[in-house]
């Protein structure tokens, strides 16, 4: 399956972990972190506003939302910020199934409904993974 996972920046080591797991399983992954660069997360607030209107920012985010929008599975990883709620919001508008990782500080109310299962261990959310894989080959 193609896979996005949309997690803030401050997740970035365990987006590239959790990416490693899903691609020996089979998956693709595609990675925001692969196409951006991991040093943006550390921008100040006026280099973030420059990045975000640049062409470089466009390209990222055009990466982003076509493959929220166009993958077989969104993995929300928690908590995050609005960003990757959009790349959610985007994805369950176009009915792209999305489980989430379930996180103790997760701020978000009734939007929440739109992650299909949330899953409280790595372990679980790839046993989900592997179960809905499997479930689209038969």
């Amino acid at each position: 399956m193609h896979i996005y996972i949309a997690a803030s920046w401050k997740h970035q080591h365990a987006v590239e972990m959790l990416s490693t797991l899903l691609e020996e399983q089979g998956h693709h992954v595609l990675s925001w972190l692969r196409e951006g660069r991991p040093e943006e997360a550390f921008f100040s607030r006026l280099e973030l506003e420059h990045f975000i209107s640049s062409e470089e920012g466009g390209r990222i985010f055009n990466f982003c939302s076509q493959a929220a929008t166009s993958c077989d599975l969104v993995i929300y990883l928690g908590p995050s910020g609005c960003d990757a709620w959009a790349e959610v919001g985007a994805a369950y508008g176009r009915d792209v199934p999305i489980l989430g990782l379930l996180a103790k500080s997760e701020e978000v109310g009734l939007m929440r409904r739109m992650i299909r299962s949330w899953h409280s261990s790595v372990d679980d959310l790839l046993q989900a993974v592997k179960k809905m894989s499997a479930s689209r080959i038969s």
